[in-house]
């Protein structure tokens, strides 16, 4: 648990306490998110563990890319979105893997990921602090580490 602790630990905190709706603050709360994102991948690759890739609208509003998980020598590859919430930093990003709807109970309609007991209370704890970056590490990368090998034990996914 160290090693996890302190891997989101050098994830620079953010600062800005800005919503899309905030016109004036929510250009410097993009960067902020950009900044730590780059700063999260960055270290992700310097430990050998990249394991996602985003993009987003120029608004910094709608967020899409990649995610993978290893498994027993397998890469488990899956698309990754998000909406940013008008309530954004106080209500967090609901993370969706659309092609896994349907597949465990860890997950609600549309293919969002089930992050309600575990991430969300740590969230609302480190508002505005925790931002895109936070919700990867300690959201969905968990997610990942628990429903991946037992979709695959199950069949329910494999590599194509």
């Amino acid at each position: 648990m160290a090693e996890v602790s302190a891997e989101v630990a050098a994830i620079p905190c953010l600062s800005t306490n800005a919503g899309p709706r905030d016109t004036e603050n929510w250009v410097t709360r993009v960067k902020e998110e950009y900044l730590a994102l780059i700063q999260y991948i960055k270290q992700n690759k310097e430990r050998d563990n990249d394991w996602f890739k985003l993009e987003s609208n120029k608004e910094g509003t709608k967020w899409w890319g990649k995610c993978w998980y290893l498994y027993e020598h397998q890469r488990y590859e899956f698309r990754v979105e998000f909406d940013i919430p008008v309530a954004y930093p106080q209500a967090a990003i609901e993370i969706t893997l659309p092609e896994l709807e349907g597949k465990t109970a860890k997950m609600y309609r549309g293919g969002r990921i089930c992050l309600t007991d575990h991430f969300k209370p740590l969230w609302q704890r480190n508002i505005p602090k925790f931002g895109i970056a936070h919700a990867m590490a300690l959201g969905l990368a968990p997610w990942l580490a628990v429903e991946v090998p037992d979709l695959v034990q199950k069949k329910l996914i494999s590599v194509e």
